[in-house]
């Protein structure tokens, strides 16, 4: 691979620079993995393009992918960055007042910084404080929130949300880090120009809610049957919304328009299939059977076949209800400055 072999030397010697400012070697690791000696490790990840750059934290691979330039500079300055202190600490509790509602806040208040509760919740913001804003008082300042003792909260955006107390073990990193997760990362997420490429590099197939922007009713609509059907789908599957204005190419793609919103698909990342009707949203265990017909292959059997036999209205031929849905994702949009591409063509091979 012509670019991974441009990459080498360059990676090599931001190791080099960074091992001159971190020279203890549990600080910072670089490493590198021949993918077509150790496909089984390209696989475990999910590796489909070369070289990519993977950043690991306590053992687990984060989200977002190194995507800056290919240079020393930037790769170095990446790494210093990373190394920042993930956790802002206030000075007074007044800070917590003005903070910015419109994300989401963790704030842990500690007696002390040198203490096992206060290493585990660093370790957890270092893993996803792209997520949430970490904040941490101690000792006096902290005092009047430590009626029972050490204590972790979670302000969500809005500005009359209720406040949430997480009640496990402090120094049960497992523990934490689920209930941390679970508030920062929401369970329906926004999929944007921006993330487009990193929620696919995760993995899982797209349940998608395209809408109108100021459609926040459909939204909520979506919001509470996913959390109320598909909760226990939580790891087989990605739940996300999308603006039908943005995102017309998609919409044409499944032949549809904004006129049509909102409107619900799933992209396997072969096909697009389409929830015939976004009034049987509310209707008990339509969404997660619709899901449940992705797992175990029946939309994939009738994209090519058309329906199943039992699903034919008495009298009616199988074939004309035949159809052939739209052969995958936002792959085919039009080149433009928002070209969006959920699986990235392999033209750096």
């Amino acid at each position: 691979c012509r670019f991974s072999q441009m990459l080498h030397p360059i990676f090599e010697e931001a190791s080099n620079v960074i091992k001159e400012e971190y020279p203890d070697k549990n600080q910072v690791v670089f490493a590198r993995v021949d993918c077509d000696q150790h496909s089984d490790i390209a696989q475990r990840y999910r590796i489909s393009k070369y070289p990519t750059l993977k950043l690991f934290r306590n053992g687990m691979m984060m989200k977002r992918e190194y995507r800056g330039q290919r240079s020393v500079t930037a790769i170095a300055d990446y790494i210093r960055q990373q190394k920042s202190n993930p956790v802002r600490e206030v000075q007074d509790l007044e800070e917590i007042n003005s903070l910015d509602r419109s994300r989401r806040n963790i704030i842990g208040y500690f007696e002390q910084k040198d203490s096992d509760n206060y290493r585990t919740f660093e370790r957890v913001a270092s893993i996803l404080h792209d997520d949430c804003v970490f904040l941490s008082a101690f000792g006096a300042i902290s005092k009047a929130e430590r009626f029972s003792g050490d204590n972790v909260i979670y302000k969500p955006p809005g500005e009359n949300a209720p406040d949430m107390v997480y009640l496990g073990s402090l120094t049960n990193f497992d523990l934490i880090y689920a209930w941390t997760q679970d508030k920062c990362v929401p369970l329906v997420r926004e999929i944007t120009f921006e993330n487009g490429e990193e929620l696919t590099e995760e993995g899982l197939p797209f349940l998608i809610l395209f809408h109108m922007k100021d459609d926040l009713e459909s939204l909520e609509k979506f919001q509470q049957e996913v959390a109320r059907q598909l909760i226990s789908e939580k790891g087989t599957i990605n739940f996300l919304h999308a603006d039908c204005d943005k995102f017309r190419h998609p919409l044409l793609h499944i032949q549809k328009t904004p006129a049509d919103c909102p409107v619900i698909a799933i992209d396997s990342f072969r096909h697009m299939y389409v929830f015939p009707d976004f009034s049987d949203l509310s209707v008990p265990g339509k969404l997660k059977q619709f899901v449940l017909d992705l797992h175990s292959g029946k939309l994939h059997r009738e994209f090519h076949h058309g329906p199943d036999p039992t699903d034919v209205a008495p009298g009616q031929p199988i074939q004309d209800l035949a159809s052939s849905p739209p052969e995958s994702s936002f792959q085919k949009l039009a080149p433009s400055e928002h070209r969006y591409t959920l699986l990235r063509e392999k033209d750096e091979l």
